[in-house]
This record gives C-alpha cells, sequence and structure tokens, in this order.
C-alpha cells in the first residue's frame, strides 16, 4: 500500500522554490559545459560545486550507494547513469539529470540535449526526439493546471507522444511526489492507467518526467547497479520539472520563469504565489 502523501503549505512551496532554482542554475551549469570532449564526471564536479556554493547540498548523494550529484545518461542510456570518464562526442544524446536540497527541502529537475559539432540525419533525429520529450513534459504539465485527478497527466504526456512518432514510453520508472524528501508518493505515471489516481489540490507537488526511447520501452539496468538502458540499443531521452499546485494555480519549481514559456503553447499561465 503507498503511504498517504503531504500536502505542502504556500510557506512550504516557497521554500521548495529555493531548492528548485538551485537545481535549475546547476542544471544551466552543466548545460553551458557539455561539448565535445568534456566528460560526464566534470559535469558533475560543475553541478555539485554550483549547488554547494548556492548553500544546498546535492540531494542524489543522499541516496544509498549513489555518490554522485548528476544523472548522465548517453545515447541508449535513458535514466540513472553514473558520471565517469566517459567522453562525450559531437551528436551524442545525453539527459542530465539533477536534485538540491536547501534547508531540508527539495528540487528535481532534467533534460536532454544533443551534443553540438555534428549536424547529419542521426542528429537531427535525436534531437527531435529530445523536442518530443519536453514537449510531452510541458503537456504534462498543462493538463495538471486543469485536472481534477492526477493521473490525467499521464494520458496527455501519452498523447502528445504518440501523436508525434511512434516512440517508446518507459513503464517501470514514473514521477513522483517531492518535498522534505526527493522521492515521495504519489506515483506520476507517463502513460494512461485504470486508475484516476488521488485529487489534484493546493499543496500537490509532484516531479513530473516523461522517459522515452526510439525504440521499444523495453530496458535493463546494466551492471553498475543503476544505469538504466534499452534492450534493443535505441536512445533515450528524459525530461523533468518539479511543480506546485497553491491555492491560485501552479508553478514550475525548477523554471527560472515558473513555466511561463513552456506552458504558453498550451494555453495555460502559472501563477506565482508572490
Amino acid at each position: 500500500m503507498r503511504n498517504k502523501y503531504e500536502l505542502k503549505t504556500e510557506d512550504q512551496i516557497r521554500k521548495m522554490r529555493v531548492a528548485g532554482l538551485l537545481t535549475q542554475k546547476a542544471l544551466e551549469a552543466v548545460r553551458a559545459n557539455i561539448k565535445p570532449g568534456v566528460t560526464t564526471l566534470e559535469l558533475d564536479r560543475i553541478a555539485e560545486q554550483t549547488i554547494r556554493a548556492g548553500g544546498g547540498r546535492p540531494n542524489f548523494q543522499l541516496v544509498p550507494g549513489y555518490y554522485h550529484t548528476i544523472c548522465a545518461s548517453v545515447n541508449s542510456e535513458v535514466v540513472h547513469g553514473i558520471p565517469s570518464n566517459r567522453v562525450l562526442s559531437a551528436g551524442d544524446l545525453v539527459s542530465i539529470d539533477c536534485g538540491a536540497e536547501v534547508d531540508g527541502w527539495n528540487g528535481d529537475s532534467a533534460f536532454s540535449m544533443v551534443v553540438p559539432g555534428r549536424d547529419d540525419a542521426q542528429t537531427r533525429e535525436r534531437q527531435r526526439q529530445s523536442d518530443v520529450c519536453e514537449g510531452s513534459l510541458w503537456a504534462g504539465i498543462a493538463a495538471l493546471a486543469r485536472a481534477k485527478r492526477l493521473n490525467e497527466v499521464g494520458v496527455e504526456i501519452e498523447k502528445y507522444i504518440l501523436d508525434r512518432g511512434n516512440y517508446g514510453i518507459l513503464e517501470q520508472y514514473v514521477g513522483h511526489g517531492i518535498g522534505r524528501s526527493m522521492h515521495e508518493d504519489p506515483a506520476v505515471f507517463n502513460y494512461r492507467v485504470r486508475d484516476q489516481g488521488p485529487k489534484v489540490e493546493p499543496g500537490l507537488c509532484v516531479a513530473i518526467e516523461p522517459m522515452i526511447t526510439a525504440g521499444n520501452q523495453r530496458t535493463e539496468v546494466l551492471a553498475d547497479d543503476w544505469t538504466v538502458a534499452t534492450k534493443d540499443g535505441s536512445d533515450g531521452a528524459h525530461w523533468e520539472h518539479s511543480v506546485a499546485v497553491h491555492s491560485r494555480g501552479i508553478w514550475v519549481l525548477t523554471a527560472q520563469d515558473g513555466g511561463f514559456e513552456g506552458l504558453k503553447p498550451f494555453g495555460v499561465t502559472p501563477v506565482p504565489l508572490d
């Protein structure tokens, strides 16, 4: 049985916003340094330095057995890739997941991008896959703004993805609640399920994170016991934001603008708490 989750007060959501913005700052620092020749371990150090300089601590390091600040998943790796001395090459599709804890509250966010420096059919398809995954994230956030029940989010994510290609949607890995811990209840599915899920109400804070493949959705955990890769060798993409529902609307905690630009195509306007 899943545990009952905590609805956050508006003051608590404000504290989560601090953690969310520091998470976003770390990811932007990583993004600015993704180029051919950089290692994923170097990117990990950049993220950790950014978070600690901002007065937070990397919440991924609080997960038992994990010792890094980011997950860096390349090409057929979808999520949970461990930073290493692996050197990125032009045209690689890399997904970076990161989180920060500040004063006991958590942020969690992820993006995918193609390493610059190559332009061919493969890299263009990789960019399209990343774009579809990102668009599905915003479709899911927009659905949250209108939803009565949480699992309406997965319906819209799935529809957005399948309307744009024959992509696989990971079913074993889903989004989650967030707050005092990085991973809390409730689960946030990226596809249609029979159950309607919990009521969407003020204080609900969730991390929405679609994960898609260019082939089918079957994956395996590699020998390092962390990295999740596609069984068919197809590319993976992963996008994520932490989002709060409050008394006047929604606010994307891990986006600098609260989600204004991402939600604009969906006719949704996020509402800041202050």
